[in-house]
């Protein structure tokens, strides 16, 4: 059992059906918090069940949903203390050229819903008096893109522009925001094996040497990323805002 250092907290997390949120949601509930999950794929009810969790059907994009449901959250609960906003898309092949529509979404979704997220969730983490926190989940692409990622690379780069205003303008409500980049997190739906095969032959590489392709030779995981959220928004950070975080294993492009 871990300790329950979010007790009596109250969380969102967005993306939560699968992958790195579910393990976020898992993961702060386990140290304490009661959490609501967000997710548009209709998984995140049945997958999200127990002990202070509930998920909910939402199209982050929706501004009149995301505000209901962050209201209704703080009216049951009494509070909201604590944000993660995880949800995005990635789409591969997505040139400079790409499609404007494709291009449109990844913004619509990547962006602008985090945007909209973090301005609906303020007014309420502003009255929190459990040490109030945001976490945005960014990637490693942020620092170091690839060919065929612009418009993901591009959305990366600016949620963490987002987190870095964010913090300089809530600060002195004492509330903290930073960003974890995580690298490529093979434990979730989007990385069949037929998909790593062909990522890991484009490098030349077996799958378990793609999968570890770091300085540490180390597998990115959607708990190791959920346990640094949870790390991150708790008191061995209290004195840390406007923080970018790594957990990708030393990437040499990065660093």
């Amino acid at each position: 059992m871990s300790d329950q250092i979010h007790a009596n907290k109250v969380a969102i997390v967005t993306g939560a059906a699968g992958g790195i949120g579910r393990a976020t949601v898992e993961r702060l509930r386990n140290d304490g918090a009661t959490v609501v999950g967000l997710d548009i794929n209709p998984a995140v009810v049945e997958n999200l069940t127990g002990e202070r969790l509930t998920g909910i059907v939402c199209d982050i994009t929706n501004d009149a949903a995301m505000r209901t449901i962050i209201d209704d959250t703080v009216a049951k609960h009494g509070s909201l203390d604590l944000i993660v906003a995880n949800a995005g898309i990635f789409k591969s092949g997505e040139y400079i050229e790409a499609p404007e529509d494709s291009w449109d979404l990844h913004l619509k979704i990547n962006l602008t819903a985090t945007q909209r997220f973090l301005k609906f969730s303020i007014p309420h983490l502003k009255k929190s008096i459990l040490a109030p926190s945001i976490i945005i989940i960014g990637s490693r692409n942020y620092a170091a893109p690839g060919p065929g990622a612009s418009a993901y690379s591009v959305t990366k780069a600016g949620v963490t522009q987002l987190a870095r205003v964010a913090a300089l303008e809530l600060a002195s409500f004492g509330v903290r925001v930073n960003i974890i980049h995580p690298d490529a997190v093979f434990d979730t739906e989007i990385w069949s094996q037929e998909a790593l095969e062909k990522s890991a032959k484009r490098y030349g590489m077996t799958v378990e040497e793609y999968k570890t392709k770091n300085l540490l030779s180390t597998e990115i995981t959607s708990p190791g990323v959920a346990a640094m959220v949870s790390t991150v928004a708790g008191p061995v950070f209290s004195a840390t805002t406007g923080a970018q975080i790594p957990i990708d294993g030393g990437n040499d492009r990065v660093i």
